[in-house]
């Protein structure tokens, strides 16, 4: 039995009042037993995630936030203003479990097959609520990691890279043969470029500081552009005409730079057209907004002719859609490769009392390059 008196432990939670504050705390909560093709895992670690803190914090007004409780038990409060509100309405009052992935070691089993053969193995899991000392889950939704992989080597081997590998599948299968990614200097970004340098996929980095630049050029990326640059959109261009790339994933969402890599890739395509038209050229261009970086409204003129299209990206859509049987490929690619193409980096570890204290707040809520934590559920 792996715990010490009775199957309560700590789970941090995220409410959002009626009245417009947000609160978010640790809760005592029960474990279950695991039913027959469940597990319960000891949560050794757990990444926040950009897509981890939407939910954490809601549309607050982190600037307003406040702490109260005690060391071990701390409570943070925050504003909702009213303009959030609305974006809020699903979740008022419903106190939410938060963290969409993690690893730790299998300490419980039901009796199938399929869960007895994970007791004692250290995995990888999904599925909401791993910012907690242990989770009750689904046998398949593990991945069992290699024999001498750590829980925080194995903590982010689901969001970042299936995003990455879905991005580059989805090139595949919409008939595309290079991409464009943005803020590819995130741990998603290299994780990307380390995919397609082993692929042989041809890929456009857009950066925003020259130092990104420098950074992902000594990983051994060919065409880095750094959207800060004044020569941002000829530099663009000729690495499109460089790469034939016409799909783009967009971390930013907002402002003008999906319009601007559109407005880019018709420029490219522009220059081996053999036919006008004054409906612009022929060949495709997507771009795909999977991320709110920048929350001003997504912007762009209407100069990349009429073949186009821009829309929404999200991982769990897209494994859905592709089917169990090839999302377990990915999956099985990411636990061979983890220690290599898949590999993460961190700036700090933090334990469930620490990611509720306001200067880890200001460092990891940054969503900057180099600013992502790791959360240890039973550090102390």
């Amino acid at each position: 039995m792996p715990f010490a008196t009775d199957r309560t432990a700590l789970e941090l939670r995220s409410l959002i009042t009626p009245s417009g504050e947000l609160e978010v705390s640790l809760a005592e909560v029960t474990i279950a037993a695991p039913g027959p093709d469940e597990v319960v895992v000891r949560v050794e670690a757990a990444p926040i995630n950009p897509s981890d803190l939407g939910l954490l914090f809601g549309a607050a007004d982190m600037t307003t936030a406040a702490v109260s409780g005690t060391p071990a038990r701390p409570v943070v409060t925050a504003h909702v203003p009213e303009a959030g509100m609305k974006a809020m309405a699903g979740r008022l009052g419903e106190s939410m479990p938060v963290g969409n992935e993690g690893a730790g070691v299998v300490v419980e089993a039901g009796s199938s097959p399929a869960a007895q053969a994970l007791l004692g193995k250290t995995v990888a899991l999904i599925g909401g609520a791993m910012y907690a000392q242990y989770r009750v889950i689904a046998a398949d939704q593990c991945l069992r990691l290699p024999d001498d992989a750590t829980p925080a080597e194995g903590a982010s081997s689901f969001v970042n890279p299936l995003t990455a590998l879905g991005m580059v599948e989805t090139m595949k299968r919409e008939g595309h043969t290079a991409l464009v990614h943005t803020a590819a200097a995130s741990n998603l970004g290299q994780m990307l470029q380390r995919i397609c340098l082993k692929d042989g996929i041809a890929l456009v980095n857009i950066v925003r500081k020259p130092e990104q630049v420098a950074l992902l050029k000594s990983q051994g990326a060919v065409h880095v552009c750094d959207a800060s640059a004044p020569t941002f959109m000829a530099d663009l261009t000729e690495a499109l005409v460089a790469t034939g790339a016409t799909i783009a994933f967009d971390a930013t969402g907002g402002g003008p730079l999906a319009g601007q890599i559109l407005g880019c890739m018709e420029a490219a395509l522009v220059r081996t057209a053999t036919v006008y038209s004054r409906y612009g050229t022929s060949t495709h261009k997507q771009v795909y907004l999977y991320g709110g970086l920048d929350t001003r409204p997504t912007e762009f003129r209407r100069n990349f002719g009429m073949a186009w299209g821009m829309g929404g990206w999200l991982l769990f859509p897209f494994l859905q859609k592709i089917g169990p049987a090839a999302a377990q490929v990915l999956k099985q690619r990411v636990a061979a490769e983890l220690k290599t193409t898949f590999a993460s980096r961190y700036a700090g570890e933090l334990s469930l009392p620490e990611v509720l204290t306001l200067d880890a707040i200001a460092r990891y809520n940054q969503r900057a390059t180099g600013a992502k934590f790791l959360i240890a559920p039973h550090k102390r």
